[in-house]
């Protein structure tokens, strides 16, 4: 694997957690919350975003204003179903939703959960180097590249992995300082 491949696939992966990162609540209202909700209209399984058009409207409220009338009951029932732990209101043409303050305990439950997303993501990293040294070790025993090249390649992937890591601690700890601050 070239090392700009390998960058390329450990940013996917940064990006990924980052997405996840997301989808967490923070006790202000953020459309990227509605993110993993999805609907069953017409049998598939649609998420409200090509649904609806999702905005905030202010700190503490989400408004979904969907494209055709008669999917409000289905969204309705996705959101209640959802695990994000909030109630929408229904007005026949606009799903508004209140987002509460995150109680003391629902907070360390989303830090529980960032960090459960963040280790996730330091395995897709670690999954990406240990395929990566795999084809040095294997291109060094095919002889297409020395021992020294091949230890000097793997030196390199350890440190381009221990950058990326270093990345996901960093917005780990951005995401719980979001969290917990009330």
């Amino acid at each position: 694997m070239k090392e700009k491949e390998i960058q390329e696939n450990m940013n996917k992966s940064i990006e990924a957690t980052q997405r996840n990162f997301n989808t967490i609540r923070t006790g202000r209202a953020n459309a990227s919350l509605l993110d993993r909700v999805s609907v069953d209209y017409y049998g598939a399984e649609t998420p409200i975003k090509s649904l609806a058009t999702i905005s905030t409207i202010d700190s503490q409220t989400i408004s979904i204003q969907p494209f055709d009338i008669s999917c409000l009951q289905a969204i309705e029932k996705s959101i209640s179903m959802s695990d994000l732990g909030i109630t929408p209101n229904n007005d026949g043409k606009v799903i508004r939703i209140n987002v509460p303050p995150l109680t003391e305990e629902r907070r360390k439950e989303f830090c529980k959960l960032a960090s459960k997303y963040a280790e996730e993501g330091k395995v897709a990293l670690r999954n990406i180097r240990r395929d990566a040294v795999d084809k040095e070790k294997k291109d060094e025993k095919d002889g297409l590249i020395s021992i020294d090249e091949s230890r000097d390649n793997q030196s390199e992937i350890q440190k381009i992995t221990d950058k990326y890591i270093a990345l996901i601690e960093t917005k780990l700890s951005e995401k719980e300082k979001e969290i917990l601050k009330v």
